[in-house]
């Protein structure tokens, strides 16, 4: 299996080389050079999450991972439930029960494993820039990780006080830095750093990483194994655009997929791209759903190289949600069906209201991570998490950062 960038495809690397890389060298994202043919036998008569991962995974990977290794690694990352529910006639797969309670656990956690297994010459600095939840889960995913250490940065003021808890709780080989600035600069300082590195041996964890990408294809095919669908749509809640790309690339593996809705929040440039609006993307504003704030999404590259401009819109459609709807939205499943949605579960909710075809929705946080925006929208709790509840009592360590690639250049050196 061999990879190239999307500016430069001349150049071919292993799996391997595009994992440790992160980014290519010359800005561009890796993306594979052909995509293994899945057939429903492949996946639909899996008998556990861990069994269909090995399944799909190893067409990628046997080349590089022994068999074994990569039973190992998928058995020890993916150890949590991948539930389904039905929430009136819409099916929700909940994301959410891994140990940082977000999607983001499968990539992270997936991927720390299967850079830990080739990196073994020299430690190698994981760079994350976050908007919300992808960072806790690389911190948590990564830490203790003999051969890794990882930098989180975040824009500071921009996440929720969980969210925040949840970053800077200390870990092993991890430090988190508050960014004066907001998500899109911590991205720009990440890439700036990984296309320049110097004497800095760096990688991301990022959705930008195509090592993100390949373990959160498998919810998507899990989801359809467990139902007799015929082409569902699937709703997803968009930010980086990485847990999208995912699916288009589980569909180009051969998951049969009639429609995909890119559920997006103001941060509304992925959907005026779709509908030809001839407005670009720009800066983004914050929302509710904080995780989603993008206004320069990574994986639109990505998604452009893998379709084209003529094939996004033939597959994708969008649809942007403002915050006070988003509280109605929440509003309205609780008082239908008694189901409490994070905020940005409720933006998919409401892009699939028109929707007339069998829908699935990808929930990608649990609501106690939004207890404010819960209380706000139904006047009541957010229901509560374990693996919430001791983090009052932990110990925490973050450092402020301007926003500028010397900065965080000079804080990578004086780790001691």
């Amino acid at each position: 299996m061999q990879f190239v960038s999307t500016r430069r495809p001349s150049e071919q690397v292993s799996f391997k080389e595009a994992l440790l890389r992160g980014l290519a060298p010359d800005g561009g994202l890796y993306v594979p050079t052909a995509i293994p043919s899945l057939p429903p036998d492949t996946w639909e008569l899996a008998e556990s999450f861990a069994d269909l991962a090995r399944r799909i995974l190893t067409p990628w990977l046997e080349e590089e991972i022994a068999p074994a290794a990569l039973d190992g690694i998928l058995r020890q990352a993916l150890d949590f439930p991948v539930p389904t529910v039905k929430v009136g006639e819409i099916f929700v797969l909940e994301l959410f029960h891994g140990p940082t309670l977000s999607f983001k656990d499968y990539g992270a956690r997936t991927m720390a494993r299967l850079m830990n297994h080739f990196c073994t010459d020299e430690q190698l600095t994981i760079l994350v820039a976050t908007s919300g939840d992808t960072g806790s889960a690389v911190a948590d995913g990564f830490a203790g990780q003999p051969n890794l250490r990882v930098a989180v940065l975040y824009p500071s003021g921009q996440v929720s006080p969980l969210q925040e808890k949840q970053l800077t709780v200390k870990r092993p080989g991890v430090r988190t830095f508050a960014v004066e600035g907001t998500f899109d600069d911590c991205q720009a300082m990440v890439k700036s750093l990984l296309t320049s590195p110097g004497d800095l041996r760096l990688s991301a964890a990022n959705s930008i990483n195509v090592g993100r990408l390949l373990p959160q294809m498998l919810y998507y095919f899990w989801a359809c194994a467990r139902r007799d669908w015929h082409q569902p749509v699937i709703c997803v809640p968009c930010g980086n655009l990485g847990n999208l790309t995912a699916g288009v690339l589980a569909h180009l593996s051969g998951l049969p997929v009639g429609q995909f809705l890119a559920a997006h929040n103001a941060n509304d440039g992925f959907p005026r791209f779709l509908a030809q609006s001839g407005v670009g993307f720009r800066d983004s504003v914050r929302t509710l759903s904080n995780a989603m704030d993008v206004g320069r999404p990574s994986n639109f590259e990505r998604l452009q190289w893998l379709l084209g401009d003529t094939g996004l819109r033939a597959l994708i459609c969008g649809h942007s949600v403002s915050d006070a709807t988003t509280l109605e939205s929440m509003r309205r499943v609780y008082e239908a069906h008694g189901y409490i949605a994070d905020p940005h579960t409720a933006v998919a909710l409401e892009a699939v209201q028109s929707v007339h075809a069998p829908v699935l929705v990808l929930a990608t946080a649990h609501p106690a991570k939004f207890a404010d925006t819960v209380q706000r929208a139904l006047g009541r709790a957010a229901p509560s998490a374990a693996a919430l509840e001791g983090l009052r009592r932990m110990p925490y360590r973050v450092t402020p950062m301007k926003a500028t690639a010397r900065a965080l250049r000079n804080n990578l050196r004086g780790w001691a």
